[in-house]
């Protein structure tokens, strides 16, 4: 489970204490009440620091018309424990053998790390999906059931700017969810999260929705995409990516973090809204990339003072401070100044809840614009296009030729990205005769830029490359151990 704080500090899943306290009182004379009380104080000496976190309580009752058993019976047996393990071996020992390690056996320490999580079954041939930082960087993951049985699980695929995870088990038959629809959740509805975080069966919880469209800074990247239902529904460690459901047992969200200053359930929980959850995993079957979409604006919250400034007679919608060139919003009219009221009919009051209606679809899909311009109320059906500013669908495995680099090269998936910690990459799959093989470049070698302009696909490296002045080309780069390279070389 993601955890924050003031900071909003952003946590692993890690692993979960069950502890018991029990704590006797009684109504005797007070030099009794003086023995209990020293005996009670004495036992807080020596239990572990871990003990003295504060323990809350909801005291509200579940209104008598709302019958949460169902949708429990049909969550519970859906929801899984997830088991990751991670080897991680000491970088010291690469640096100093280099290139000869293989000469001396297998020189590496390795150590190995255990965090716990949970996962929701989405389809009877079992598929889970669960938290990209549940899965992230394991080496194995080992799901467990409600009713104890193991299974060894695959990645299929993560979305770091999500904070979503697909993974698979054989199996046939088995319980899942289906989806439901979280933009008709509604501020007040009652939900349940369901998580298995001690790996004894799932575990059921109540509240209500508090609020939708929250960005709460936790996933970091500039491109992650944070529109969070947040819930009062009590979460805590081991429950990420585990099941929010509404009252027809319908899975509307996943559970991925906590607000707390103590690292415990304050009151405030929040889940990926299923439908993001829905297109990500689509995306990640079928491609094996994430479609991201695009407007093709740069746009900012609207705030009283800047409504005023606008002289905008509402605080609402969002703004847009430039327009990207041929981009959806540009080809379709739309100009920098306009403020963005709702998209296909659902109202974009924030940046959240604007990222979070695009995030539901792919590049070449048709999208309703409402803007008011000049107190003018205007539609605009906006074409959406992918970070190269196209429609087409990009898959994790296309590669491509290019004839000047002499190589085949093919996109660098998110997780590899955000493992590597760069933000766009080619990746070299196979050189022939070219510049490449004669400056030295092997095959597995990361490009991130050439000319100074960032590259991701074949039309980004053509448009790096005349970009040089002169016949000289810049390219820089990286290896999989994480060495940084830069080259020049003469067309």
């Amino acid at each position: 489970m993601k955890i924050f704080g003031k900071s909003f500090l952003g946590a692993a899943a890690g692993t979960v204490f069950v502890f018991l306290i029990v704590l006797f009182f009684t109504n005797k004379s007070s030099e009794k009440n003086h023995s209990d009380t020293l005996q009670y104080s004495e036992y807080q000496a020596q239990k572990p620091a871990y003990q003295d976190i504060p323990v809350h309580q909801s005291n509200y009752p579940v209104p008598q018309n709302v019958d949460l058993t169902s949708a429990a019976e049909k969550t519970v047996n859906a929801v899984v424990h997830i088991k990751t393990e991670m080897q991680v071996k000491t970088t010291s020992y690469d640096d100093f053998f280099g290139t000869f390690r293989h000469y001396f056996g297998n020189p590496y320490h390795n150590n190995t790390y255990v965090a716990f999580g949970s996962g929701v079954i989405i389809s009877p041939d079992g598929y889970i999906v669960t938290n990209n930082h549940v899965v992230e960087g394991a080496d194995k993951v080992t799901v467990t059931f409600n009713n104890k049985e193991e299974k060894e699980a695959t990645i299929i695929g993560t979305d770091p700017t999500t904070d979503l995870a697909l993974i698979k088990v054989d199996g046939s038959s088995l319980v899942y969810l289906n989806y439901g629809n979280s933009d008709n959740l509604k501020i007040g509805e009652w939900v349940l999260a369901v998580g298995n975080p001690f790996n004894l069966t799932s575990t059921v919880t109540a509240g209500i929705v508090s609020a939708k469209a929250r960005n709460i800074h936790i996933l970091g990247a500039a491109s992650a995409i944070e529109s969070f239902i947040q819930t009062d529904a009590v979460v805590n460690r081991g429950n990420s990516g585990g099941a929010l459901v509404n009252t027809h047992g319908e899975l509307v969200g996943i559970n991925a973090a906590i607000a707390s200053h103590t690292g415990v359930y304050e009151g405030y929980s929040f889940a990926i809204p299923v439908n993001i959850v829905q297109k990500v995993v689509g995306d990640l079957m079928n491609y094996g990339e994430i479609q991201r979409a695009y407007i093709g604006v740069q746009i900012r919250d609207i705030d009283a003072h800047f409504a005023d400034e606008l002289g905008l007679e509402q605080v609402r919608g969002v703004y847009i401070a430039s327009i990207v060139e041929s981009g959806g919003a540009d080809e379709a009219g739309m100009q920098e100044g306009d403020v963005i009221l709702s998209i296909n009919g659902y109202e974009t009051n924030s940046l959240s809840t604007l990222m979070g209606t695009i995030a539901q679809h792919s590049p070449g899909e048709i999208v309703n614009i409402e803007v008011i311009r000049n107190n003018k109320l205007l539609n605009y059906d906006v074409i959406l296009k992918n970070q190269n500013n196209t429609t087409a669908l990009v898959k994790a495995e296309d590669s491509f030729f290019n004839e000047m680099l002499g190589a085949s090269l093919q996109k660098v998936k998110d997780q590899e990205l955000d493992a590597m910690g760069i933000t766009s990459g080619l990746k070299i799959i196979n050189i022939d005769d070219g510049i490449l093989r004669r400056g030295g470049i092997s095959e597995g070698f990361i490009i991130t830029d050439i000319n100074g302009v960032q590259v991701n696909s074949a039309i980004t490296l053509k448009r790096a490359i005349q970009s040089g002045k002169g016949n000289y080309v810049r390219l820089r780069g990286v290896y999989p151990n994480g060495t940084k390279v830069s080259y020049e070389f003469m067309l």
